[in-house]
């Protein structure tokens, strides 16, 4: 009655538990291909980002603009937003050990956790900012205001590019970061759009009333980068997986009796993992049903991690674990 451990298509022995076969790790590889990639346009926007802040920081000082001060407080939390989703990069390369069994490939999501709740930080200040500029309008320097704001869209859609080349959309980590640098560009179109305005109308309100705009569109990406790490983060089931569907798929397997005791989870947004009890029939090959109820959640489901207990007669962890 041997069930065993796969790892990548091998069986590694056999052994069971109190009558009952563990199957256990069918691993595809934990190193998504896109993360060196990733990891290394990141820094490159970090440092892109952070020299281009200083030169907004200045031009907001002259021109008197909040839209190019605010947009300079946002790229400096970009900055270090960048510099976390790096770092996170570089954490996730750190190898598995005694106390974290799956490595350190979660501090991704925590980073794009930490990086959505920024983002509704910046949106907020902005709001602060333009409300009390709108009752109490400063003088803007169009011109300077223009030429920061031109160079400024420049800079955010090279890093933008940059980022789209990592080929790592899914990565929620890249998605922080792209966010962070989508508002930057925001701003900069606000930014421009609000010092054409006082060039043609001399009307300075537009430029903490564009301001708010840009605030709400970042709000809006923000929201839903928070959501999904947050549902990671909480163990949530991935998207696309459905225990009833697996369940259904997994009981097609020939030899398979019953399927109960259906998690699945994620450790990071392109890591789907899962557990299932399978009660096989008595003359059923242990190994064989193993092999293909694995090959059905890799090519059905998408998940290329997963322990599959292989039961014969009643669940050892009673109907409470296993209904």
């Amino acid at each position: 009655m041997g069930g065993g451990h796969t790892h990548g298509g091998h069986s590694h022995g056999d052994h069971s538990h109190g009558g009952h076969s563990h199957s256990g790790h069918s691993h595809g590889g934990h190193a998504a291909p896109v993360t060196a990639g990733s990891e290394r346009r990141v820094f490159q926007v970090m440092l892109l980002t952070g020299a281009f802040m200083l030169a907004e920081v200045a031009g907001g000082v002259i021109s008197g603009s909040l839209a190019l001060l605010a947009d300079a407080g946002h790229m400096l939390t970009d900055f270090a937003a960048l510099a976390l989703a790096w770092t996170a990069f570089r954490m996730g390369r750190r190898p598995a050990d005694a106390l974290r069994s799956y490595g350190w490939f979660r501090f991704e999501v925590l980073a794009a956790f930490v990086n959505g709740l920024a983002l509704f930080v910046i949106a907020g200040w902005i709001m602060v900012e333009a409300a009390a500029r709108l009752m109490e309008p400063s003088p803007v320097l169009a011109g300077p205001m223009l030429a920061v704001a031109v160079l400024g869209l420049l800079v955010n859609a090279v890093a933008l590019w940059v980022l789209h080349r990592s080929g790592g959309g899914d990565n929620l980590n890249v998605r922080g970061a792209a966010l962070h640098v989508l508002g930057d560009l925001l701003g900069s179109v606000g930014a421009i759009a609000a010092a054409l305005i006082i060039l043609w109308t001399g009307w300075t309100p537009i430029d903490p009333l564009l301001s708010v705009v840009v605030a709400l569109l970042v709000l809006r990406s923000a929201l839903s980068l928070v959501r999904e790490s947050a549902h990671i983060l909480l163990e949530g089931t991935p998207p696309g997986i459905d225990a009833a569907r697996v369940g259904a798929a997994v009981r097609a397997v020939p030899g398979v009796v019953d399927v109960h005791h259906v998690h699945a989870w994620a450790l990071t947004g392109e890591r789907p993992l899962m557990t299932l009890h399978a009660v096989v029939e008595d003359a059923a090959d242990s190994d064989t049903v193993l092999a293909a109820v694995s090959g059905v959640l890799r090519d059905r489901f998408g998940v290329v991690h997963a322990t599959i207990q292989i039961e014969r007669g009643a669940c050892p962890h009673g109907t409470a674990l296993c209904g």
